[in-house]
C-alpha cells in the first residue's frame, strides 16, 4: 500500500523502503488505492488478495535486488 500511495502522489520510489512499523493513510484510503489499481472491475476478496501478496512478493525482492540499490541507481537512474 505505501509503495501504491507513493506512486499515486508522483513520489521518488528509488530511494523509498518499506518500513512495517510506519502507518501511512486510512484503511478506506487503502482498500480505495488496492481497488483502482488491482486491474480487475469490481473484484473478490481473493482476487485483492492474490494482487497484494503477488505485488508484496514482488516489491520485496526488488528492494533486495542489487539491481535497484542505491549503487547501481546512481549510474542507471530510473532502471
Amino acid at each position: 500500500y505505501q509503495y501504491l500511495r507513493k506512486y499515486k502522489r508522483g513520489e521518488d520510489l528509488d530511494r523509498f523502503l518499506f518500513n512495517p512499523e510506519t502507518i501511512e493513510g486510512t484503511e478506506k484510503e487503502c482498500l480505495k488505492l488496492l481497488l483502482e489499481f488491482c486491474g480487475r472491475h469490481n473484484p473478490s476478496w481473493t482476487e485483492l488478495s492474490n494482487f497484494t501478496h503477488f505485488l508484496n512478493f514482488q516489491l520485496s525482492k526488488c528492494e533486495k535486488s542489487i539491481f535497484c540499490s542505491q549503487v547501481v541507481g546512481r549510474d542507471f537512474q530510473g532502471f
